[in-house]
């Protein structure tokens, strides 16, 4: 410290603030299996990286939005960011963002998507997506939809090569609306669009037409009329998802103090991180999930190196291992994870370190992604140490932070970092999560 000043009793501050890595292993959190003694993929996996944080740092419960609450990636990381009371754009924003294609202010927009079906009496059921050998069709048959979404004043641009694209509804500025795409397919049909407030009923009105015109062409389809010669189910109805609309957002410096960054993984996190403000840098997975995480921990030392103070760390693997119903599989994608993440351990001499997930994704029973808790462990030079010794729910559980909701995740980690925000003092206009960087300086004169 250095000496007081004049009049003052207090010592002058260092300045020994730290950078936040924050490190998502997607649908971390999983439930007990019997295969496994009862225990996690999490707490049955060897994994002696993040067991040795978990001895150095202090763990606890990360639920969301508590308990029972299931929610999507892009919810949780909204509120991760620090982003909960500011209204949520829509995923389809994002991913367009993430894409590369330009979203117009105010103009809804939703996530469209040709998929496989069946029909049962007055339901249609929706049985498969675009394949890997679909493509060619699936670009024809969005171009065929041209003259129907001309009819309705709308526009569709393709997101990739897998027949999903983002339709723009223009005239319709309230978002405010329902998903025809059932997501749990083998509970729901393709869903009625509604309003969520009465305002966006014109909105779900058109979208519902439109998406009724152009089942009919694609049911009428030569491309389709084809793929049943050939034996090869149908693409024949159009599904919309995550509607949205771009509206004015404070940029992640903004919001928090400091400036942030995203090593992105998909298209998601790349829009995610563009539509506020972030510095990223996106590397493809490789299969090797050991080599992709350590690829992705050296870039955010890079990162770190080049003025950001919070970095986001992702992958999706253990999420995908999830969702194919084999813990045994996601037991192995930990264990691999685990040793890409050994340079946690000195980035933790020099940072704050924390790795959780956005939510959990059981490898059992039928659900797709649930409300139970997901680990959570943070480690670096101001974290005192608690009893845990081991990663996994279950030792998390004995941790100090308890149960963290997302909100409360950044304030946490910038608390760490020498970073709290001081509520008695305001720097800036907005309320920041953390203690600003960059405030705003008075003038050493009046500017004439």
């Amino acid at each position: 410290m250095r000496p007081p000043g004049y009049g003052e009793t207090q010592p002058r501050l260092d300045d020994d603030r730290l950078p936040v890595i924050l490190v998502v292993l997607d649908g971390l959190g999983d439930r007990p299996v019997p295969g496994l003694d009862g225990r996690t993929p999490a707490e049955a996996a060897r994994t002696p990286v993040l067991d040795a944080l978990a001895t150095r740092g202090a763990s606890g419960w990360h639920l969301p939005f508590g308990w029972g609450r299931a929610p999507a990636s892009e919810l949780a990381h909204w509120a991760m960011f620090g982003f909960a009371d500011v209204p949520f754009p829509g995923r389809a924003v994002l991913e367009a963002i993430g894409a590369g294609v330009d979203v117009e202010p105010a103009v809804t927009v939703t996530h469209a998507a040709l998929r496989t079906s069946r029909t049962d009496g007055d339901r249609v059921w929706i049985t498969g997506r675009v394949g890997p050998a679909d493509g060619e069709d699936a670009i024809t048959l969005l171009a065929e939809l041209e003259p129907v979404l001309a009819r309705h004043g709308a526009t569709l641009r393709p997101l990739g090569g897998r027949g999903e694209a983002l339709l723009t509804l223009p005239g319709h500025g309230n978002a405010g609306i329902t998903d025809s795409d059932p997501f749990f397919e083998d509970f729901h049909p393709w869903l009625r669009v509604l309003p969520t407030e009465p305002a966006a009923t014109t909105t779900a009105e058109a979208l519902t037409a439109l998406l009724l015109d152009a089942r009919a062409a694609l049911v009428t389809s030569p491309v389709n009329a084809g793929r049943a010669a050939r034996g090869v189910p149908p693409l024949d109805v159009l599904t919309t998802k995550w509607s949205g609309a771009r509206r004015p957002i404070p940029s992640f410096v903004e919001q928090t103090g400091v400036a942030g960054a995203a090593v992105t993984s998909t298209r998601l996190y790349r829009g995610l991180a563009g539509i506020l403000g972030m510095a990223q840098r996106h590397l493809t997975p490789v299969a090797d999930i050991g080599a992709d995480l350590a690829a992705r921990l050296d870039v955010a030392r890079e990162l770190i190196d080049d003025g950001a103070r919070f970095v986001h760390v992702h992958t999706k693997a253990t999420d995908e291992a999830g969702h194919t119903k084999q813990p045994r599989a996601k037991l192995e994608v930990l264990e691999a994870a685990d040793t890409g993440l050994a340079a946690l351990a000195d980035l933790a001499e020099r940072a704050i370190v924390a790795v959780t997930g956005d939510h959990a994704t059981p490898s059992v029973d039928g659900v797709l992604h649930t409300g139970d808790p997901t680990p959570l462990l943070v480690a670096g030079p101001t974290v005192r140490p608690d009893e845990v010794t081991a990663f996994g729910e279950a030792p998390a559980r004995a941790g100090w932070y308890g149960a963290v909701r997302a909100a409360e995740l950044l304030p946490l980690l910038f608390g760490h970092a020498n970073r709290p925000v001081f509520l008695g003092h305001r720097a800036t206009a907005r309320m920041t999560l953390a203690l600003p960087d960059h405030p705003e300086a008075m003038p050493p004169a009046l500017e004439r």
